[in-house]
């Protein structure tokens, strides 16, 4: 088992090399995109022509995304780059985290039944506060509680923000419920797996 956790987290370090500099070469490519468009760069030469045949094919679906919500055709290279990087930092910490729930597992089972109760408690808490982030995430850019992606979250965390909201006040159209709840959960966790180990 040791040999399988070693080789899962050498491959998510090579993953986050590659995606570094995937991010790099995209950063750069959607600039030439972006200057091309805003006709920075002679839309008649050679470069303009390779991007417009090549580059502008990827991006046309964010750009139509980007025109109906209201914005400019030429920001759809710096969306279409924004949401490879979220995108990439989403995977590599879902892949991060199931490293460290496999670690706590098998931790947990070398511990006997106080270890496998302090995991079930770590799992739970890390489970919390993935779906206290979406909700938060997903309220940045309105997204709506009903979608699929979504909704998991909603269903997830109410029954500990509702009680939060009546004892925490909200700052003008900021509510803070989830930050005190993803703080709330992290210390109850640890001290309770504290007093299990």
């Amino acid at each position: 088992m040791n040999e399988f956790l070693n080789g899962y987290f050498s491959v998510l370090s090579v993953a986050r090399v590659v995606f570094f500099a995937t991010a790099v070469v995209l950063a750069g490519v959607c600039a030439l995109d972006w200057a091309v468009r805003t006709r920075r760069l002679n839309p008649f030469g050679p470069v303009a022509r390779f991007v417009r045949g090549t580059v502008d094919p990827l991006i046309r679906p964010v750009e139509r995304r980007v025109v109906r919500a209201g914005g400019l055709p030429q920001s759809a290279p710096w969306w279409a780059l924004a949401a490879v990087v979220l995108a990439g930092i989403v995977a590599l910490s879902l892949f991060e985290f199931l490293g460290g729930q496999i670690v706590g597992i098998v931790t947990a089972v070398n511990a006997g039944p106080r270890g496998i109760l302090a995991a079930a408690i770590s799992l739970a808490a890390g489970v919390l506060k993935i779906a206290l982030l979406v909700r938060v995430l997903s309220s940045w850019i309105s997204v709506s509680p009903h979608s699929p992606w979504i909704r998991w979250s909603f269903v997830l965390t109410e029954w500990l923000l509702a009680p939060l909201r009546r004892l925490i006040p909200t700052f003008g159209p900021v509510d803070i419920t989830p930050i005190a709840a993803y703080f709330l959960v992290s210390i109850l966790s640890r001290m309770l797996v504290g007093a299990l180990i």
